[in-house]
């Protein structure tokens, strides 16, 4: 049975509804926006900083407004070996960079993509920290040091090559005397093989080598390489090298104004990390071959590392992990977890995957037939 509402019913009725509305047009227009200020340890021209835009991005869409991420490049507030310390103090909300640059903090945080991870490409090493007990020693670490931040590590980067050089490098002994750049555990392997070390930010390496303050340099990447400059400063890229071979990049949080925020937009960040994972790697496979095929048409010639010398780097860094281990108990603790992972899942790996430069080299090697 319809009920038959008088008129002044209807009137109040229709009152309530029009005073439940205004009540709740306030209550949208007050939702607020978080706003989070990162800096990246990368000059803006680097594919590096734009992974941490990227990254930004992913959260701040997923947010919807909510949150905001804005990031600046390196140096725009503090230089970028100094990143860490102004997280944790809060004079930046966040940042963009790699554990090997905090070494000085705590050797074992360089054991996060210096050296060979006892076989394991960057991938595994990320898979190890995710699900091997790595994400819970850099919280250990990060404590002990009273600093605070969060750390989330993501983006396996693609092997990376030796180095930059004035002329190719043919043996062992060609590395002895070079001033040499490199950061994190690195430094200790290539003084162990005889070079100079310094460890320049990536916007330094460049004018060091114009003006011959250093000899050769690595940093990273073709697609780095390239718009940083290293092919207007030196003609010889020498490829493979275990000194760095299995590294991921870190976003970091002060973990005081992370907190604060609703369980949410911490959901949102979790899966904006493994999102932006995924993402920079098939951008990297892309990117950094498409840079690799201008460089190689720019005239820059590229050398296999021999394999004198990367024999020579796994000796070195036999011996910088004993030296390490022996000095810091929270080095040796790193390194017995990453042992016990890869033997296990590098054992899985190198059974099943099958030799995909055999199948390269039937479709597009000198032998190949022509379709």
């Amino acid at each position: 049975m319809t009920e038959n509402k008088s008129p002044r019913r209807r009137g109040l009725l229709k009152g309530a509804a029009i005073a439940a509305g205004a009540m709740s047009a306030p209550m949208v227009a007050m939702a607020q926006t978080t706003s989070f200020r990162f800096q990246s340890t990368w000059p803006a021209k680097d594919i590096f900083h734009e992974y941490a835009n990227d990254f930004a991005k992913k959260v701040n869409d997923m947010a919807g407004g909510r949150l905001k991420i804005e990031v600046l490049p390196a140096g725009a507030v503090v230089p970028a070996f100094q990143l860490l310390d102004a997280v944790s103090k809060g004079t930046l909300d966040g940042g963009h960079g790699v554990l090997a640059y905090w070494y000085g903090k705590n050797s074992a945080l360089a054991l996060w993509g210096s050296g060979p991870g006892y076989g394991m490409d960057a991938n595994m090493v990320l898979a190890w920290h995710n699900y091997g007990g790595g994400k819970a020693l850099v919280d250990e670490i990060y404590r002990s040091l009273n600093l605070d931040v969060q750390s989330y590590l993501y983006g396996p980067m693609p092997t990376q090559p030796l180095g930059w050089f004035k002329k190719p490098i043919a043996k062992v002994e060609d590395m002895k005397g070079l001033k040499f750049r490199t950061v994190g555990l690195a430094v200790d392997i290539f003084t162990e093989m005889g070079t100079a070390v310094n460890p320049l930010p990536g916007g330094e390496i460049v004018p060091a080598l114009d003006r011959g303050l250093i000899d050769a340099a690595e940093f990273n990447n073709a697609s780095s390489d390239r718009v940083l400059g290293f092919p207007d400063v030196a003609k010889n890229c020498m490829l493979q090298s275990f000194h760095q071979s299995g590294e991921q990049f870190e976003i970091l949080f002060n973990k005081t104004k992370l907190a604060a925020l609703p369980a949410e937009q911490k959901a949102i960040i979790d899966y904006a990390v493994q999102a932006a994972s995924s993402d920079m790697s098939w951008k990297a496979i892309s990117r950094n071959s498409e840079d690799y095929d201008a460089l190689k048409k720019q005239g820059i010639k590229f050398y296999k590392t021999p394999d004198a010398v990367l024999r020579a780097q796994l000796a070195a860094w036999d011996k910088t992990i004993a030296k390490k281990s022996g000095e810091n108990p929270m080095f040796k603790k790193v390194l017995e977890s990453q042992k016990a992972f890869a033997q296990r899942a590098g054992q899985w790996q190198n059974d099943y995957s099958v030799d995909f430069k055999m199948a390269f080299n039937h479709y597009f090697g000198r032998n190949a037939k022509k379709a």
